[in-house]
Formats: structure tokens, sequence, C-alpha cells
């Protein structure tokens, strides 16, 4: 429940909610993490750098904290040897989160759960590993005053199936989104839409999509999703330019670079000449919410000025909207009176 007496499902029957995902990549760009590894120590390390980006997201529309514990889980922690500061990681992303959101009220902290990379389908003994280390994140969620539970980025039905068990005994709303691989089901077999008609009859309070599809990948499948369930739909795309032959940006290429990534692929360090522009990103958040999609937000790639692009696009002033674009007053592209007609001219041959 929020500070303003309403709950999650309240706020989206009542229109639409921003929810900003993405600060792997973010907090990678300003230098407080390594790709490849992209494990959030950032909440311990320099938790002013984790509190400044969740004031900015905040500040450009999202209405939910959401505390940084992707890739937060006792498998990752144990990669890079640092098992021991699993639990004060994400007590300290949590209580950022609930400091954050606790200076506007009415803002909401969710605790998070995600792909565990090391789910089996053949193997049960695994598939308990997995259980515990969501079980013993929701607990602290909770513990730490979380006001939902945000479980994101499975691309395994049954892995989405147990996060959604395991979130739900927290008796917190619960958002699962999906974020299928470049193929037209999930991981093991089981149908997108179908994994999100389970997901709903198993308690979700909002299933869909958000990561490793670009909008042009993702809105078809959001369609399809929207017609299937009776839930609320969320829509988290990647801000990237995937297509219908390169799904995902994990395959996304690009031919133009002269100099390639050395690991042979733009995902996750040189995808910066695949991104969409932000009135491409917007268009897609009025799509979204026009089809009857009410939870939005940017995943990996989102900036707090994309955050703001789809808040204003489905109809909300931000904070941050004081510094919209004013093209009006440009040396080259503006109208104002004020700007000399032999200078704006010179836009037309810059």
């Amino acid at each position: 429940m929020s500070t303003n007496g309403q709950s999650l499902g309240e706020r989206l029957d009542a229109g639409p909610v921003i929810c900003a995902e993405g600060f792997l990549f973010e907090l990678e760009r300003r230098g407080y993490l390594s790709a490849g590894e992209f494990v959030p120590e950032v909440a311990l390390e320099f938790p002013d750098a984790l509190r400044a980006l969740h004031l900015d997201l905040q500040r450009a529309g999202s209405d939910i904290v959401e505390a940084f514990t992707y890739n937060g889980h006792r498998e990752k922690m144990r990669v890079i040897g640092k098992e021991d500061l699993l639990e004060p990681l994400n007590r300290a992303a949590l209580q950022i989160a609930r400091e954050v959101a606790d200076g506007r009220p009415g803002d909401l902290v969710a605790g998070n759960i995600s792909n565990s990379n090391v789910w089996d389908p053949a193997d049960p003994a695994k598939q308990e590993e997995v259980r515990a280390m969501f079980t013993e994140m929701v607990g602290w969620a909770v513990e730490e005053g979380a006001d939902l539970i945000i479980g994101e980025t499975f691309y395994y039905a049954q892995e989405a199936l147990t996060a959604l068990e395991v979130a739900k005994s927290s008796g917190l709303p619960v958002v699962l989104t999906l974020a299928p691989m470049a193929s037209e089901e999930m991981t093991d077999g089981v149908g997108i839409v179908e994994t999100c008609q389970r997901l709903e009859q198993g308690g979700a309070d909002v299933v869909g999509m958000n990561c490793f599809r670009g909008p042009a990948t993702m809105m078809p499948w959001l369609q399809q999703i929207r017609a299937a369930v009776q839930c609320h739909v969320a829509a988290l795309p990647i801000p990237y330019r995937t297509t219908e032959q390169e799904p995902t940006f994990f395959s996304l290429t690009d031919p133009r670079a002269s100099v390639p990534s050395p690991h042979g692929r733009p995902f996750p360090t040189a995808l910066d000449p695949l991104a969409t522009n932000r009135y491409e990103l917007g268009a897609f958040a009025r799509e979204a919410y026009a089809a009857g999609v009410h939870y939005l937000g940017v995943c990996c790639g989102a900036s707090p000025m994309l955050v703001r692009e789809v808040a204003e696009a489905v109809g909300r002033t931000t904070e941050a909207s004081r510094f919209s674009e004013r093209m009006e007053n440009h040396f080259l592209y503006g109208s104002s009176e004020r700007l000399p007609e032999h200078i704006v001219a010179l836009g037309e041959r810059a």
C-alpha cells in the first residue's frame, strides 16, 4: 500500500503507472559496475550514486522505486567470490529505495527478484536452489518495508512461476514480467502468452514483458498478452532497434562498426549506434497505453530522459518536464523573435 492509501491495482485502474528499470546499463555507463559481471555492488560501495540515479528517475516520472538487487542473488555473488556481502547488499539497496520513495509521498518501493541464469528444467535440486534464492530475497524485501515485489526478466516459464509462488507468499502485490529469447516461445517450450495466462491464474497482479526486446519486437507480443489476460499488463522494452530478423539485443549486429567489440557482438558494450530515439520510445508508450497496457517503463538502456519521454507520452507531467525540449529557442531551429534571421538561416546548411 502506498503512503497515499492507493494500492498498485487502484493506481493502475486509474491510469498509467511508470516504473524505471535498466539500472545495470546506466550505472555501468556512469562507471559504477563492470559490464559482463553486472553485479550491483554499487549499493554498498557507492550508495550516493545509486541514490542519485533513483532520484533522477523519480523526477523523470517513475512512480516505483525498484530496489537495485537485479543480479544481487546468491549464485551471482558466488561467481564473484563475495557471497558474504549478499544480505548487506540486498538490505542496502532496499533501504536506499525506501529513502528515495519516502521523499515523494505516494511512491512505491519494489523488492526485486529475477532470472537466476542457473535454472535447469531437468534438475530438481537446482530448481530448489533457485527457489531458496528467491525466498531469502523476498524475505529481506518484506522486512525492509517493500510495497510490492517485481519478478522480472524470466526466459524459463517454470522459473517465472516459481518466482511468482515465492513472491505471492509475501502477501504483497506482484508484478511478473517475461523476457523471451529470440524464439517464439519460452526456453522450456511453453508459449509466451500461455505463460502470462498461467501467471495470472497463479495470482500475479501484473504480467507482461521486460528487457531483451525493443519496441518493434515487443509490441506484437504485448497485444496478444493484453487480449489473453484480465489483469494489468506491463511493458518495459529496451530502447534499441530490434527487428524480426534480430529480435533481441543479444542478436543485434552492427556491420557498420569500424571497431567491433572484442567479444564479437554489440551486446552489451557496443549497442549505442543501435539505440532508438526518444520519439520512437514515446510512440511505443502511446501505442501500448492505447492498447490497454497501464504499467509502463524502460529497461536496459534506460536513462532519465527516456523515462520522462514515456511518462509524457501517456499524459504525465513530471518534475523533470520543466527541462523538456524547447526547440523554439534553438539558435538554428527556433522561432523566437529574438533569434537573428541570418543565424536561423544557417540551419539549412549547418
